[in-house]
């Protein structure tokens, strides 16, 4: 047994939270025989598999009459029925065959059965068929209604219910209801019950695998599209021979729905939360270096000793007669450049006066510098 095929089987109805409250209020209303039940909901939130849970229900004294879709006039729906009863009709005028199908449905309520005419695609409904159905409401016996009639449709029938000249038929609506989408917690509850039913576990789906179901269907969603999701993530497992689902399946399969985004960003999350994961791993395990070791703290002593000054270190105690070493001054430093290249200047300016006395022939080195200057 397949847990998420998508057909309508009551095994399979998730009798629990607003669903389980909708089947009851059906559930009852058809049991007292209140007539005209009203159940609307999204394409694939679950009014089908609802409607085979009520059939099954009633299996033992009902009298069902199943519609996949509509008529197109109220008089076609009721020569459905009379044919669905095994009416002979003697005439295919309105006004007799609704007297023969009451006859009948007088025998069906005598022998303790009721007959449940269930209507599918509702919302498809002509004003001549709305106005049939408001017909075979009003054969009744006393406070019981001889026919009881389930309408399922998506929520567009609304739009024709409430519009002013549908107020006669409005009145007549025993029980209206509306399946709608489910929240993640739902979501969660309507998969583990529907493995469980299949005589599976929760197990067959990791951890990421769940996740990223929920991350796929967003803050709500419908039992149909739940169930397509969660068959296609099996059929990718079970094609990579794995023993559970995680959300790298659930990704495949939900690119071909056009749900993959949001999990695409979760398998991002996921991959950074492993590379810190493993940085931080290959840093704690890094042997600590002696230069790096940190230095302990002093801790000062609680004892009740006095505290001695600090002694000098001998090497900085001046010798006796000795003054202190001074560094030279950035200033000193300046000037010392300055006074080298005068020293020079004045050295070769007596070297050229010497080698010019000798070269002169001067008597004397006074005669030689006045002949230098020009006297």
């Amino acid at each position: 047994m397949l847990p998420f095929e998508n057909v309508p089987d009551p095994k399979f109805f998730f009798d629990q939270g607003e669903h389980a409250r909708i089947h009851n209020h059906v559930k009852d209303s058809l049991d007292a025989g209140r007539g005209l039940t009203v159940v609307t909901g999204p394409v694939g939130s679950g009014k089908t598999t609802m409607s085979q849970m009520i059939i099954a229900d009633f299996s033992n004294d009902i009298k069902l009459i199943w519609m996949a879709e509509p008529p197109d006039t109220g008089m076609d729906l009721f020569l459905y029925i009379a044919q669905e009863l095994g009416i002979t009709l003697q005439s295919t005028e309105r006004t007799f065959v609704i007297r023969d199908i009451r006859e009948a449905l007088l025998k069906i309520n005598s022998a303790g059965n009721k007959c449940l005419v269930i209507i599918d695609e509702s919302h498809l409904m002509s004003d001549d068929m709305v106005n049939g159905i408001r017909l075979l409401n009003n054969l009744e016996v006393g406070s019981t209604k001889l026919i009881q009639v389930l309408l399922l449709g998506q929520e567009e029938i609304l739009e024709i219910i409430n519009r002013p000249e549908m107020e006669p038929f409005k009145q007549r609506i025993a029980t209206m209801e509306n399946m709608g989408r489910m929240n993640a917690e739902r979501i969660r509850m309507y998969i583990t019950h529907r493995i469980q039913v299949a005589g599976g576990s929760p197990s067959i789906l990791t951890d990421t695998g769940w996740e990223a179901l929920i991350i796929a269907f967003g803050k709500e969603n419908i039992p149909r599209v739940i169930n397509s999701l969660c068959d296609k993530s099996l059929t990718v497992a079970f094609e990579r021979e794995k023993t559970a689902v995680d959300v790298d399946d659930v990704y495949e399969a939900a690119q071909g729905m056009g749900l993959q985004k949001e999990v695409f960003f979760y398998k991002i999350s996921l991959k950074q939360k492993d590379k810190n994961k493993q940085v931080s791993t290959s840093g704690e395990s890094t042997p600590v270096k002696e230069s790096e070791t940190i230095a302990t703290p002093y801790v000062a002593s609680t004892s009740d000793s006095p505290i001695e000054p600090k002694k000098p270190e001998p090497s900085k105690i001046h010798q006796w007669g000795q003054e202190p070493r001074q560094s030279v001054t950035g200033e000193e430093n300046t000037l010392k450049r300055p006074k080298i290249i005068f020293t020079i200047s004045i050295l070769a300016l007596f070297f050229s006066i010497f080698f010019y006395c000798q070269k002169s022939g001067s008597s004397g080195l006074l005669a030689c510098l006045l002949e230098l200057i020009g006297f």
